[in-house]
């Protein structure tokens, strides 16, 4: 599977963003898909994923109610809508797939990630 991630930008606090990755190469609906994000000098850490069918996604304490993941098999693209940033979600944002969901970073594909800033 090919991931291209974007979308990702520059906005104030309190902004939102939607963030895009697209894959190609497999059957799309096949994958689970996540997205990570990983800030200057700190590890990678899980934001939110959501099952190859489309189920209720799951999201990391930090982000939910702010974020939400969706994704559209017809379009083989996954979608990263959020709303409310803050600074401290500042970060290069990684999409990846692989066939299960999980939470943990142990995914089989990855984008090659977009930049979010959300200045103060």
């Amino acid at each position: 599977v090919q991931l291209q991630a974007s979308g990702g930008g520059s906005v104030e606090t309190g902004g939102s963003l939607r963030l895009s990755c697209a894959a190609s190469g497999r059957t799309f609906s096949y994958y689970a898909m996540g997205w990570f994000r990983q800030a200057p000098g700190k590890e990678r850490e899980f934001v939110a994923a959501i099952s190859g069918a489309g189920g209720i996604p799951v999201y990391a304490d930090s982000v939910e109610g702010r974020f939400t993941l969706s994704r559209d098999n017809a379009k083989n693209t996954a979608y990263l809508q959020m709303n409310s940033l803050k600074p401290e979600d500042t970060a290069v944002y990684y999409c990846a797939a692989r066939r299960r969901l999980s939470s943990g970073p142990d995914y089989d594909y990855w984008g090659q990630g977009t930049q979010v800033t959300v200045s103060s």
